[in-house]
C-alpha cells in the first residue's frame, strides 16, 4: 500500500457494503494540539483499519510511529524521542453530520461521523501526543544549564559553582546540638 500525506480514509464502500477499509500514510513536520507544536524528525508513519461491526457502527484501529523532537529537561537541547502509539475507537455513522463528535454515555465512549471521508488527524494526534514521555534527557549524564549564567554545562565550564540549598537548612540554627 502506498503511503500518502493525506490523513483521511474514505469509508463510502464499507458504509454501503460492510467489510473493512485500510489506509496508510505519513504526517510530515509536526503534530499540533491547539497552539502547541510537536516537531518531528523526519515523518511519522501511520496505518489504520476501519471495520463494519453491524448496524451503523464501525471499529477504528490503528497505530502511528515517529520520532518527535522534545526539549531535554536539563539543557533544553532538542532530543529525538521515538514514539509508537496504538489506538482503537468505536465509530457510529450519523448521516448528514458535518464533523466528528465525541460522545461519552455512562460507560460507553464513541465518535459519530456523517461524511464518507473520515479525518484521521485528530485520532493520530491524540494517540501520538498521549504516548510521548513527560520529560526526556539528551543523555543520562546531562549537566544542564548553569543557574547563574545560563551556559550549557555540557559544552563548557563557565566557572560558576552551584550552591545546593536544602529545604531544612534554616532548621540547623534552631537546634544547634544536632
Amino acid at each position: 500500500m502506498e503511503q500518502r500525506e493525506v490523513t483521511s480514509i474514505n469509508l463510502a464502500r464499507i458504509l454501503k457494503e460492510g467489510g473493512t477499509a485500510r489506509a496508510v500514510g505519513v504526517v510530515r513536520e509536526a503534530f499540533h494540539v491547539g497552539e502547541e507544536r510537536f516537531p518531528l524528525e523526519g515523518e511519522a508513519t501511520w496505518k489504520v483499519a476501519v471495520s463494519a461491526v453491524g448496524g451503523q457502527e464501525y471499529w477504528l484501529s490503528g497505530e502511528v510511529e515517529g520520532v518527535v523532537l522534545m526539549e531535554c529537561r536539563r539543557c533544553l537541547k532538542p532530543t529525538p524521542t521515538h514514539v509508537h502509539a496504538h489506538f482503537q475507537h468505536l465509530l457510529r455513522y450519523q448521516e448528514g453530520l458535518k464533523e466528528v463528535v465525541f460522545h461519552e454515555e455512562e460507560e460507553e465512549e464513541y465518535y459519530t461521523f456523517g461524511l464518507p471521508d473520515l479525518d484521521l488527524l485528530p485520532f493520530l494526534t491524540e494517540a501520538f501526543v498521549t504516548e510521548m514521555p513527560y520529560t526526556v534527557l539528551c543523555e543520562e549524564g546531562c549537566k544542564g544549564l548553569c543557574p547563574v549564567c545560563g551556559a550549557d554545562r555540557n559544552l563548557a565550564d563557565c566557572g560558576h559553582e552551584v550552591r545546593l540549598s536544602h529545604p531544612f537548612t534554616g532548621l540547623k540554627d534552631l537546634l544547634p546540638e544536632l
